[in-house]
């Protein structure tokens, strides 16, 4: 942000370079001293009397306005400040999904009627994405780059200027030449990856003004495609993570459930058939969950099938669900793998060796637009330091001895991570727990500051 005021800042005192310099400043009080010689001649000589008032008004508002830009000199840049900073603000909205044709075009648009350019374009590092104004017919959208200027710019990562340039020739028409122009290169992370163009009628259009308004702007949008970029990265982070949660299916699980099936094909083939049938939308719905976000009701319908293949294990009186979701958060998105892997981790490492499990899921609508999951059970509990292991990596990871230590780990901590890039610092995982009294695990997930666009909770 500090850097983008730098560069907002550099730009507007380009343009604020059109003020009186010292030379216009001495103009005018030689055209006032001028006129005030004028107006004692025209009273001494006895001259019609109006010509006499007329001058005398002219005088009185040539002399007011050299007085008013002399003394508040602030005034003129605070209305190229003012002007600049919205063209920026409104010009990185533009580009906030990174450097597209449509938001080139934006871009485009946007400088065009700012400077003295008769055409404006961008391109990436082999084709022009947009250009605006007299040229955009010689310059359309997906043309190659043509001036060895552009090249220039982009291989070295430096503002060009030049007059005269080479003849550029099309397949249809005449050779023809931009009379002058000043190209910046648009960088992210120090590597070129497309420039900024202006283009104009004369080489007496360019000047130091100008120049600097190409640079400043095209540092802004340089600016502006790193912070894309980072957020991209850190989307493609997150995605890496589930994938990598996707390929740790338990292979105990996975055995367990296949003897599971097998035993049932002899003692009762239809619920065999069932489990069966619902194994492989199981593992269906794992493999095609590699998009970022699902809806709430389709990860808890991969919890309810898991606790079905548990439940024909253990049986129906070991493991108890309840679902507790409520209906206007059913379709809000949520990461993949975010309620499953702690209901399995329950059932792995919270059930006693006698009596029933009790699990409930409660997914609710928190306060500020934000979703609080809940995964409660009545097991076997951890003592304090085991539970803040779970989420917190900087700590060494469970005892696989502890209860809910073995393997919980990998999962919980791979849920943090995620939830952190997804959903910003503002959301919490909490652990609650005792031993022999149970666990709750809390994420508040603050929807407001999701990487992915929002909307998302749904009345």
């Amino acid at each position: 942000m500090k850097a983008n005021k730098e560069r907002i800042a550099r730009v507007e005192g380009a343009s604020s370079t059109v003020r009186l310099t010292p030379f216009f400043s001495a103009l005018a009080v030689a055209c006032a001293s001028l006129l005030l010689l004028y107006f004692i001649y025209e009273l001494m000589g006895g001259h019609d009397v109006l010509v006499t008032l007329a001058s005398s008004v002219l005088l009185c508002i040539l002399l007011v306005m050299f007085l008013y830009l002399c003394i508040n000199p602030d005034t003129l840049r605070s209305q190229y400040a003012e002007q600049t900073l919205a063209i920026a603000s409104d010009m990185l909205e533009d580009i906030r999904d990174g450097l597209t044709p449509e938001s080139a075009e934006a871009i485009c648009r946007r400088l065009l009627p700012e400077t003295h350019a008769i055409t404006v374009a961008v391109t990436d590092r082999e084709r022009v994405l947009a250009c605006v104004g007299s040229y955009a017919d010689k310059f359309p959208t997906g043309s190659p780059i043509h001036t060895p200027a552009t090249r220039y710019a982009l291989d070295h990562g430096l503002v060009q200027s030049f007059t005269n340039a080479p003849s550029i020739h099309r397949e249809e028409g005449e050779p023809w030449r931009v009379p002058a122009g000043i190209i910046a290169p648009l960088k992210v992370r120090g590597v070129s990856v497309g420039t900024l163009k202006f283009y104009f009628s004369s080489p007496r259009a360019i000047d130091r003004t100008q120049y600097a308004l190409v640079s400043g702007f095209a540092e802004l949008i340089s600016t502006q495609l790193a912070t894309h970029e980072l957020e991209r990265q850190d989307e493609l982070t997150a995605r890496a993570e589930l994938r990598a949660l996707q390929s740790q299916i338990n292979p105990h699980f996975l055995f367990n459930t296949l003897n599971t099936i097998a035993s049932l094909t002899r003692t009762d083939p239809l619920r065999a058939r069932e489990l069966l049938r619902e194994f492989a939308s199981f593992y269906r719905s794992t493999l095609d969950n590699s998009g970022s976000l699902i809806p709430v009701s389709r990860e808890i319908m991969q919890t309810r099938r898991y606790l079905m293949f548990e439940k024909a294990r253990f049986g129906e009186e070991r493991i108890i669900e309840t679902m507790d979701i409520d209906e206007s958060v059913e379709e809000a998105p949520v990461p993949a793998f975010i309620i499953q892997p702690l209901v399995e981790n329950a059932v792995r490492h919270a059930m006693k060796d006698e009596g029933a499990l009790h699990i409930t899921v409660s997914v609710q609508p928190d306060k500020d637009d934000a979703l609080c999951i809940k995964v409660i059970d009545d097991g076997a509990g951890m003592d304090a330091e085991t539970a803040a292991r779970l989420f917190n990596e900087s700590l060494p990871k469970p005892d696989s001895a502890a209860p809910q230590g073995g393997g919980a780990g990998v999962a919980t901590r791979n849920i943090s991570e995620r939830i952190k890039r997804f959903y910003g610092p503002r959301s919490t995982v909490e652990v609650t727990s005792q031993p022999g009294c149970g666990t709750t695990i809390a994420l508040h997930l603050d929807l407001q500051q999701s990487i992915f666009e929002q909307g998302s909770m749904k009345g």
